[in-house]
């Protein structure tokens, strides 16, 4: 049975066995009142009590959609003996907030032409992908099993010719930017308001093309361009600072003319409030980078930090434990459940279901 997300309704469907959840949902509320009263997205803000409570509720219920990510990515490169784990575990906090709060985006039309746009650059980490395009209800969940395997839609990277949900193929590093950049520009052009996310890895930040398109988006004043770095501080060859040191990579992308805000990559919280001030800066020329400092592995305590766990499989003993401490719970569900019964708003950026959402007032200031 397909799982449906619907900005309006959330992700609507069956659960696992009784001690374990195949899919969470429904509504995610918005964010914190001064975000909201900063970002100017929102008419008439809830009193502070209820608004914290909506914030509470949307990071328990995003919190469990990046444990499933997690249980997913390993269940895929476990049994596909193959795959790109530790990078697609750093990853699963971001893609969660993206696909189950922030984005526009509707599984029932993936050709609508108001949709926001998610390019995954880091295109080897794509079990985080596709975990979310499942537990979204793009694609059946039983898919996810045949990853990398023959004749399989899902691919070591990311393939549009195969999935056609997928905004962009992916797997060469350094060339998602500019593909994004096109995006974002493509928009102005057709007068339509969507964002382009892009997430990269801080390994293909040492490619000369990142650089090309980070300098065009500038010069273009991109503003509906977010790029999201997933700084986790190891690549295939080792640390980043040792294979090609990336130095303070936010101080560059401000020479080259971005807005960077730097952020806990694991903090829900964190994450959304950076999602907003992205959107808060539409309008104002710049594009913007969310500098997300995460952990490689993150999750899975034996894999955290480690560089062996970029690109190699669990053995089973390793799977046994993986699997154990990504269990999530009856109970765990259950209150996520309950909470898609608070007074809060529907999901979405700016309040509104997904195919009410009016154009984001250009007006506001920019974030300092």
């Amino acid at each position: 049975m397909k799982r449906a997300w619907h900005r309006d309704g959330g992700n609507q469907g069956p659960t696992g066995p009784d001690d374990e959840v195949g899919g969470i949902g429904h509504a995610c509320p918005a964010a914190a009142p001064e975000a909201i009263s900063q970002a100017g997205l929102r008419g008439t803000p809830m009193d502070l009590a209820s608004e914290t409570q909506a914030r509470d509720a949307v990071v328990r219920r995003l919190r469990l959609h990046a444990t499933r990510i997690r249980r997913d990515v390993v269940d895929m490169v476990t049994e596909a003996q193959s795959g790109h784990i530790g990078g697609s575990l750093s990853a699963a906090d971001i893609v969660a907030a993206l696909f189950f709060h922030h984005m526009r985006h509707d599984p029932a039309d993936h050709r609508w032409p108001d949709r926001d746009r998610y390019v995954q650059s880091k295109g080897h980490a794509c079990p985080v992908l596709y975990s979310a395009l499942a537990q979204a209800g793009y694609i059946e969940h039983d898919e996810i099993r045949t990853f990398r395997k023959m004749d399989s839609r899902l691919q070591g990277h990311p393939c549009k010719a195969k999935l056609p949900y997928l905004e962009y193929t992916t797997g060469s590093l350094g060339q998602g930017l500019s593909g994004a950049l096109g995006m974002a520009l493509a928009a102005r052009l057709d007068k339509n308001d969507f964002r382009v996310y892009c997430l990269m890895g801080d390994g293909e930040q040492q490619e000369g093309q990142i650089w090309e398109a980070a300098m065009a988006a500038a010069h273009y004043e991109a503003d509906n361009l977010i790029g999201i770095l997933d700084r986790n501080g190891l690549q295939i060859d080792g640390a980043t600072e040792e294979i090609m040191a990336l130095g303070d990579i936010g101080a560059k992308y401000e020479a080259f003319g971005w807005h960077v805000i730097p952020i806990d990559g694991h903090d829900p919280d964190a994450i959304l409030d950076a999602l907003i001030a992205a959107d808060a800066a539409a309008g104002h020329g710049k594009p913007v980078l969310i500098l997300a400092h995460t952990v490689k592995g993150k999750g899975v305590s034996f894999m955290e930090g480690s560089i062996s766990f970029h690109g190699r499989p669990c053995t089973p003993d390793e799977y046994a434990i993986a699997s154990e401490e990504l269990r999530i719970t009856r109970e765990d569900a259950e209150r996520a459940l309950h909470d898609a019964g608070e007074p809060v708003p529907p999901v979405g950026r700016e309040g509104v279901t997904a195919r009410q959402r009016k154009p984001a007032a250009r007006t506001q200031e920019a974030p300092a």
